[in-house]
Order: structure tokens, then C-alpha cells, then sequence
């Protein structure tokens, strides 16, 4: 059975293939090293599972909180893959993933996950 299932099954067509996953997290560093490592460790993560792409980040400006940013056909499949490397990473206990099962403006839904 699929970890989202009732909300990811069929959602594809209904509301389009481009299926987000955003993550909010505190970043408690000063410089941006540590951030940068966990991004090459997604992106690898990404590729190798074949389930989207990684887009960036953001930081804002008094350096306290951050966003990850990544897409792909399948949110569920998206997340199941950097997952592990989430939960393995210091700085992101606590952190929130909203996981948008379809494109941006298309009111699809949406479920908010605790890392």
C-alpha cells in the first residue's frame, strides 16, 4: 500500500504531472556549507531514483530559516526518496514538508509532513 495513497492515486491527471514537495526548516548555521552538502546529497538521491529534480533553496535574509524546493511527476515517490537523507541531517528535526499533489494553482491537494 502506498504511503499516500488516497490522496496521490489518480491526482496526476485530475490536477497535472508537476507534483512539489517544499520543505521549511530553522538553519542555525552562519554559512551556507552544510546547506550546500545536504543539496549535493539530494540532488544524487533525485537522479539516481529518477523521480524529479531538486530546484534550490532559500534562506532568508537574517540567515534563521530556509526552504528546499523540488519537483516532480509523483510527490509521494519524491519525498520516499530523500526521506532517509531528511531524517539523517541535524538540522532538519522539525522541519515541515508540504508535499502538492499537482500543479501550482490547480487547488490540488496537499498534506503537510513532519520530518
Amino acid at each position: 500500500m502506498e504511503f499516500f495513497e488516497n490522496i496521490s492515486n489518480g491526482h496526476a491527471s485530475k490536477y497535472g504531472k508537476e507534483h512539489a514537495v517544499i520543505i521549511s526548516f530553522h538553519y542555525p548555521h552562519n554559512d551556507l556549507d552544510i546547506l550546500h552538502e545536504l543539496e549535493i546529497r539530494l540532488m544524487k538521491i533525485i537522479a539516481d531514483n529518477n523521480v524529479g529534480d531538486y530546484d534550490g533553496h532559500e534562506v532568508a535574509m537574517d540567515d534563521t530559516d530556509a526552504t528546499l524546493f523540488m519537483y516532480g511527476a509523483n510527490a509521494e515517490h519524491l519525498f520516499k526518496a530523500v526521506k532517509p537523507i531528511l531524517e539523517a541531517t541535524s538540522f532538519m528535526k522539525g522541519a515541515v514538508a508540504n508535499l502538492y499533489f499537482g500543479a501550482a494553482g490547480t487547488n490540488a491537494p496537499m498534506i503537510e509532513v513532519e520530518i
